[in-house]
């Protein structure tokens, strides 16, 4: 442990300034060197977004001091951007996990004595309704206090600016400088809750913002008319996995015109524990285990669930014997880049200048449909921000008109009112979809054959392979930079055609030719092979390594024995 790490620990242990909770937790590890090295060899890191971490004391955790200092980072960036941005002020919301609050309410009252104004909700709110009331409130940014989908000893800190989207690269190393020159916390001011709002400085938002929100959403709806058309019959089960999303989903669901939704009893309420998964994530099936017990005594046609800020949602839905069977985020995301494009065209409402947005590791197959409708597909790097960006370009330059954005990872939108992705309107338009098929005599899932008939048979896979603490996060770089520096011929005795190196080029080894690499920098590598592809990541919020995979077959046995061979490989390789 070097002395840097020891000292701060030794500061946070004896320094008055720190609370009494804060120094009876430290007290508690002490001798447990493993321990105190991994919450004080660095500062939880403000990334490309904000902070994420495990809740404790620290410099390496979640915390007041460490939400503090973000805070007056950013505090300190917006007043540095004139009169105007404090006026216009700060947006926070937040989710159901522990100290989400606590965490909104320290932000808030940070911003305000730095005299920015803040809107602050009256209770939790999901993650689109923060970026949607930015947008609404013509605020100058916003913050989510919300951890997403990860476990529940996590919480995060997230920004976006005025646009409604996550800040961009550029805003965080703005921020990112402020919150540097912060060397000692008792730099941070704030006011209490009173003087806040005596000083016109602390708002308290709610309903105005959620009717709002609701209308916006609801503006989307496609087919409304095969919503009445099956409403008497047509039942939903719905998990809101103890999130944000059990309000505004059913509300939604409710006001255009959905009369069975049936919400999983258990998982109703928000519960930080999340105590009946206790991995509270759509992407994972046993997520589903409470809801599909019910939706076999009700007969449902179909399933969603949302994360707890409610900006993912994970569907599932009966195959053809009858059993329930969950989505994959690559197979949802091509049924509803089908059903846009064909109800746009259906009723001449698709632009000529359409544009389909989607990251570098999500299926290629939303790309072949959208080619088929004429549409133009375009890549960006994984992260939703980077969506938000290329809509806002858009609409700078009217190049293209945004349909729809997507990233296999659940992760979805449809429409401008948000700028992040959408679980509510996601969910209106994923049962409006069933809706439709239920009309046809169709489940979901055999629409989604009947698109593999179409298109050809794509199948991908994720695979993340924990690294935890400094250790980890050093085998991670490591790992990366040897296979792009000395990459492999072949893959599962396929040759590698090209490989796509996000901080460098891409290189095309058939002819020997590089050629540049659109996007911004990031440490990703992709491999090509014929019909498949292979990318490796190091997450962007959790200590984990990505190896996704991708294929496309002729028959889904096929395809799917192909993958697993790519997959295998790689897993030996590393």
């Amino acid at each position: 442990m070097d002395l840097r790490t020891i000292k701060n620990y030794e500061s946070w242990l004896t320094d008055s300034f720190f609370d009494e909770d804060t120094r009876r937790e430290l007290v508690e590890i002490k001798g447990d060197i493993k321990e105190i090295e991994d919450r004080f060899y660095k500062d939880l890191e403000f990334g490309t977004g904000g902070i994420r971490g495990v809740i404790g004391a620290g410099t390496n955790r979640m915390n007041k001091y460490t939400v503090g200092r973000a805070t007056q980072g950013l505090a300190n960036y917006i007043t540095k951007k004139g009169m105007e941005a404090r006026e216009r002020g700060v947006v926070i919301a937040y989710d159901s996990r522990h100290m989400s609050r606590e965490f909104s309410e320290e932000a808030a009252l940070i911003l305000a004595a730095n005299g920015i104004k803040t809107y602050l909700y009256e209770n939790l709110r999901s993650t689109p309704q923060l970026s949607f009331s930015i947008r609404y409130l013509r605020a100058t940014a916003g913050i989510v206090v919300t951890a997403s989908h990860n476990p529940p000893e996590y919480n995060g800190y997230k920004v976006y600016w005025e646009d409604g989207a996550q800040i961009t690269s550029e805003a965080a190393e703005g921020i990112i400088e402020e919150i540097n020159r912060i060397y000692d916390l008792r730099d941070i001011i704030k006011l209490n809750t009173q003087e806040a709002k005596d000083q016109g400085l602390l708002k308290i938002i709610g309903k105005e913002m959620d009717d709002a929100f609701i209308e916006a959403v609801k503006g989307k709806s496609l087919r409304g008319e095969i919503i009445q058309e099956v409403a008497e019959d047509f039942k939903i089960v719905y998990t809101p996995l103890h999130g944000t999303g059990n309000l505004p989903v059913r509300r939604v669901l409710s006001e255009v015109g959905f009369e069975n939704v049936i919400v999983v009893p258990q998982q109703e309420l928000p519960d930080p524990e999340f105590s009946t998964v206790g991995y509270p994530n759509p992407e994972d099936p046993k997520a589903f285990a409470l809801a599909i017990e019910l939706a076999e005594r009700e007969g449902a046609q179909i399933i969603i669930g949302t994360d707890p800020d409610c900006d993912r949602v994970g569907v599932v839905v009966r195959n053809p014997e009858g059993k329930y069977v969950p989505l994959t985020g690559n197979q949802v995301g091509a049924l509803l880049v089908d059903y846009l494009l064909s109800t746009h065209k259906e009723r001449n409402t698709l632009p000529d200048n359409g544009v389909i947005i989607k990251t570098i590791v999500t299926s290629e197959m939303g790309s072949t449909i959208a080619d088929y409708y004429g549409i133009k597909s375009l890549n960006t790097l994984t992260g939703f921000k980077y969506i938000g960006e290329k809509i806002k370009e858009f609409e700078e330059t009217g190049e293209y008109k945004f349909i729809f954005g997507y990233e296999e990872s659940y992760g979805y939108l449809a429409g401008t009112h948000a700028r992040d992705k959408d679980a509510v309107v996601t969910s209106m338009l994923i049962c409006e979809m069933a809706a439709y098929y239920h009309r046809l005599g169709k489940t979901l899932y055999q629409g989604l054959l009947s698109l593999y008939d179409q298109y050809g048979y794509f199948v991908e896979s994720l695979i993340s392979i924990t690294l935890k603490g400094k250790e980890g996060m050093d085998k991670m770089k490591k790992t990366l930079a040897s296979l792009r520096n000395n990459p492999p011929k072949e893959i599962a005795g396929m040759k590698i055609i090209a490989l796509e190196d996000y901080l460098g080029q891409k290189r095309i080894f058939t002819n020997g030719n590089q050629e540049e690499v659109l996007l911004p920098k990031a440490d990703v590598i992709k491999f090509f092979v014929e019909d498949g592809w292979i990318a490796l990541r190091p997450s962007g919020t959790e200590p984990k390594l990505k190896l996704y995979g991708g294929v496309r077959g002729n028959s889904l046995e096929g395809a799917q024995e192909t993958l697993h061979k790519l997959l295998d490989s790689v897993k030996e390789l590393l």
